[in-house]
């Protein structure tokens, strides 16, 4: 009895708790974390504060902060002391390729939806109906997109190494690399479940979404292609051309209506929610193949890592 309890809890090969423990104990220090940092910013993000503009803004940077140290020291301290493993481990190693994969993941995402943006526009689907230099000086534009894009590179870091780096690492750990990544991409989804307008078909469309985030890190055997990827989808999404981010509404620079049916448009949750997300992805899944092979022509990296990972019976 007692060997059956301690296989249940102990990968004794690998002397550390099994798999679904790790991630339930890290899950609960990430709560921990998120609301005891989260109490005073609350009551900090209603302090008015002279000048500020965008509050709506300024809070999600905030919580973005928040989201940053919660997420990263959670990880930290489980990846440290559960799995017995290097923090960098989790594709985090600094090297020659770390900027060229930030900047391709965001080149790579602004031609993904620029794609999405060019159809629904030539459909007749989308209308721009102006700018936001035409009511705003210059100066109030570029300081609102840099506040976003900062936004958006804490976000692409925050989520990016919660699910393709812990949840998809330590899944594949406990099973194999095919269902942590499948598993962790539908982790992923339900993240997204509680925001506004969020349907079945957002639900999907984000666990493809993650499924290609997936993708990314495991063709380049980092996390930085697929950080650049989401930093970029979100900021292009948004900012850029004007679309809800997984139905929030940021600050844009284009402002846009869309009337085109909401099946493949997505509706008020923006272009995850509608079938025009396909061609986004497969366009971007061929850039990333041809990127990753064209830069680490004989990785085989992750497979490796994991493979070392996986816990015995």
């Amino acid at each position: 009895m007692s060997l059956m309890f301690s296989r249940l809890f102990i990968s004794t090969a690998d002397n550390r708790l099994r798999a679904v423990w790790r991630l339930l104990i890290q899950t609960l220090l990430l709560l921990l974390l998120a609301f005891c940092l989260g109490i005073p910013v609350i009551f900090l993000t209603f302090i008015p504060i002279p000048g500020m503009a965008r509050f709506d803004e300024f809070a999600m940077l905030v919580y973005q902060i928040v989201e940053l140290i919660a997420v990263t020291l959670s990880v930290y301290l489980a990846r440290r002391f559960l799995d017995k493993r290097p923090f960098a481990g989790l594709g985090l190693k600094l090297d020659s390729r770390t900027l060229p994969d930030l900047l391709a993941g965001v080149g790579i995402a602004a031609l993904m939806m620029g794609l999405i943006f060019g159809l629904q526009l030539v459909l007749g689907w989308l209308t721009v109906e102006g700018f936001a230099w035409e009511g705003e000086n210059v100066p109030s534009v570029l300081g609102g997109m840099a506040l976003m894009f900062i936004i958006f590179t804490f976000t692409g870091w925050n989520e990016e190494l919660l699910s393709r780096g812990y949840h998809l690492q330590t899944l594949a750990s406990g099973t194999n690399l095919f269902w942590g990544t499948v598993i962790s991409s539908a982790l992923f989804s339900a993240l997204h479940l509680s925001n506004p307008g969020a349907l079945w078909t957002s639900a999907a469309g984000i666990f493809l979404a993650g499924l290609f985030l997936a993708f990314a890190y495991l063709q380049t055997g980092q996390l930085w292609l697929s950080i650049g990827l989401h930093l970029g989808w979100n900021f292009f999404e948004g900012p850029v051309f004007g679309f809800p981010v997984s139905g929030w509404d940021f600050y844009s620079m284009t402002r846009i209506s869309v009337t085109g049916p909401e099946l493949w448009t997505g509706g008020r949750f923006g272009p995850e929610a509608g079938l025009i997300l396909i061609p986004g992805l497969l366009a971007g899944a061929i850039a990333v193949y041809f990127y990753s092979k064209a830069v680490r022509p004989s990785l085989t990296g992750v497979q490796t890592e994991i493979s070392t990972q996986q816990e015995k019976p």
